[in-house]
């Protein structure tokens, strides 16, 4: 089985397209298997490529992180290998702020709320000074 070894790890970033590839030898020839462990694999952006030797998940997120088994069998045993992928994430908006416009002695509220891996710090300022 290719890679060697019981596992390995692979880093993408968000939004671009995750291979995984799992090569087996045997005969008669293997049969490969993928699964997430403690998950499912995404249904409408999961591909398999080569006789499934390649998994494919298109525009990944941090949902997507955790580990990947390939399991190659044919009728006289089995072969797996766990790959670890960790999805890492600029910083990205899930509500930005937006312009406020307030009376004399009026009260607003600004909402900050972004994302990312590692997880991004959130500072404030007016004028270009930090408050």
């Amino acid at each position: 089985l290719t890679p060697t070894g019981s596992t390995s790890t692979k880093v993408e970033l968000r939004g671009n397209v995750l291979l995984l590839e799992c090569i087996a030898a045997g005969l008669p020839t293997p049969v490969i298997r993928w699964i997430k462990e403690g998950g499912e694999l995404p249904a409408n952006r999961t591909f398999f490529e080569n006789f499934k030797k390649t998994l494919k998940i298109t525009d990944v997120s941090e949902a997507d992180s955790g580990n990947y088994k390939c399991i190659a069998r044919n009728i006289l045993g089995s072969a797996h290998h766990v790959i670890s992928v960790t999805v890492k994430a600029a910083p990205y908006w899930i509500t930005a702020p937006r312009n406020l416009v307030l009376s004399p002695g009026e009260d607003g509220t600004l909402i900050c709320r972004a994302n990312g891996n590692p997880k991004p710090n959130i500072s404030w300022l007016a004028n270009g000074v930090p408050i």
